[in-house]
């Protein structure tokens, strides 16, 4: 008895326990995707997406893109996430989940790219994988504004970019 007792003293003391300094994540956390600077990059991306990875790794060891980048933000969404998300993208403004922007946005590659500025007007989106290279030229074309002068692809030739 006396064994008994002692045995669920000690459960309850182990779960009390257990249960203190955990952070615990509330669904009322919410991700803003509403850009700080002029202009904003998106990254869409899968859980198992290898070219996901790549394109993380080049962002964080290219020196051309990391000069490039300087003065855009840099925003993930993750297409499986039920995480909730802040957006101005496309005309809209709201709150959702990641998995249904994504699905809103029409996105069906990984990783997917959409550059937008402050008012969430998208002026590209490069679905794929982009080189650092080619990249790094597209974040200039948004940058400069030249998407109101002439096509990605014509401006990525001209400037040997591909």
């Amino acid at each position: 008895m006396l064994r008994t007792a002692l045995s669920a003293l000690l459960l309850g003391i182990l779960f009390i326990l257990s249960c203190q300094n955990k952070e615990v994540q509330t669904s009322s956390e919410v991700k803003d995707l509403i850009p700080k600077s002029q202009y904003a990059m998106l990254i869409v991306e899968s859980e198992s997406c290898i070219y996901c990875k790549q394109l993380d790794k080049d962002l964080r060891n290219d020196p051309r893109l990391k000069n490039a980048l300087k003065g855009m933000d840099v925003l993930r969404l993750l297409a499986e996430s039920n995480a909730r998300v802040r957006y101005r993208l496309d005309g809209k403004e709201g709150e959702t989940t990641e998995e249904e922007l994504a699905r809103a946005l029409n996105v069906r590659a990984y990783p997917h790219i959409i550059f937008y500025d402050s008012k969430g007007n998208i002026v590209l989106r490069i679905p794929g994988y982009a080189p650092p290279k080619t990249l790094a030229c597209a974040i200039e074309y948004v940058k400069n504004e030249l998407y109101n002068k002439e096509n990605i692809n014509q401006y990525l030739k001209r400037e040997n970019c591909v």
